[in-house]
């Protein structure tokens, strides 16, 4: 065995969980992010991944492969820059425990995160949200499971990765109802729910006493993944197109009920402050974004500062000089 299957073991068990004491999700994006990229690499190579060594990570094979993240597998600048800091941050470690590399490990960390445009965010108006929520069966289990699931995650903003755990042990439907979550960066935050939801949660609880059930399960019982979460997303928005055809025009995710939750906020008059705690933001920075995606507030903003007793009509100028100068 090499020495970068074992270093990598102990950049998981020891670096990120002992030291860091990183929360699950970041585990599991860093281990996606090496999935990929071993497999990149034996593909590369011809070296299977326990053979590979610490040498053969270098500047090329990561430039190679992130590429292919972004030409083959069609992800976002954003998935790139995640999985590039994943790879950063073994890269550090690595030339720690492993000094005689420190020189190609060196070239690797001096890889750059690419620029992104700031694309606008993409959220679902009040018609788009009701032909979503009224698309799943409400005369099956699955139908009803499923429209919970949609309006908590438009109520609340929960991530997928958050709504996906919820157990019993997190909802709570009796005074004052809520949910619990321990969310990204290990900050743990309640967020109250909706009457509406609190129907929705009961009218699907077949389990809830048992505090370690899925309350977004399968008929089995088994925690729903995020990658099955989003496929009912698809599914019930293809559906809810028929009636709204605005949501042809939208790539609609879990992560766009998330956006759609702030700016109902927005909408609400909530302060940004307050959104920025509902949604477990690490602080306002992260929801500004949402200021300039909310059309509401900047048509708002244009009443208030439009002058008044403005003449109408073409401008015309009051000398010849500079009715020429303005010709030109």
């Amino acid at each position: 065995m090499s020495a970068l299957a074992p270093t990598l073991q102990s950049f998981f068990t020891v670096r990120l969980t002992s030291h860091y004491g990183v929360s699950p999700h970041t585990v599991e994006a860093y281990r996606d992010a090496f999935r990929l990229l071993l497999a990149y690499a034996h593909q590369s190579t011809g070296t299977r991944p326990s053979d590979l060594d610490l040498g053969q990570l270098d500047a090329d094979l990561i430039t190679g492969f992130l590429n292919y993240l972004e030409d083959e597998r069609g992800n976002t600048i954003r998935t790139r820059n995640a999985r590039l800091a994943a790879v950063h941050s073994f890269a550090t470690y690595a030339s720690y425990k492993h000094p005689e590399h420190a020189a190609v490990l060196s070239q690797v960390l001096a890889i750059p995160r690419k620029r992104q445009h700031q694309a606008e965010i993409t959220f679902l108006t009040k018609d788009e949200t009701e032909a979503l929520l009224a698309a799943p069966d409400p005369d099956t289990w699955i139908g009803r499971r499923d429209r919970a699931l949609l309006l908590v995650a438009i109520t609340t903003g929960l991530r997928v990765a958050e709504l996906a755990s919820l157990t019993g042990a997190d909802i709570h439907l009796g005074t004052g109802p809520h949910v619990t979550c321990d969310g990204k960066g290990r900050k743990d935050r309640t967020t109250p729910l909706t009457a509406a939801a609190v129907r929705l949660l009961r009218d699907i609880d077949t389990d809830h006493a048992q505090p370690a059930a899925f309350v977004f399960a399968t008929r089995n019982g088994h925690q729903l993944s995020r990658d099955a979460i989003a496929a009912r997303v698809n599914l019930h928005v293809d559906k809810a197109t028929a009636t709204c055809p605005t949501l042809a025009a939208k790539n609609v995710t879990p992560h766009v009920l998330r956006h759609t939750a702030a700016i109902r906020l927005l909408d609400a008059g909530i302060d940004v402050a307050m959104i920025a705690i509902w949604l477990g933001h690490a602080g306002i920075e992260s929801t500004q974004p949402y200021l300039h995606a909310n059309m509401k507030m900047k048509e708002d903003a244009l009443k208030r500062t439009t002058p008044l007793n403005v003449p109408t009509g073409r401008y015309k100028a009051s000398d010849e000089l500079l009715a020429f100068l303005n010709g030109l």
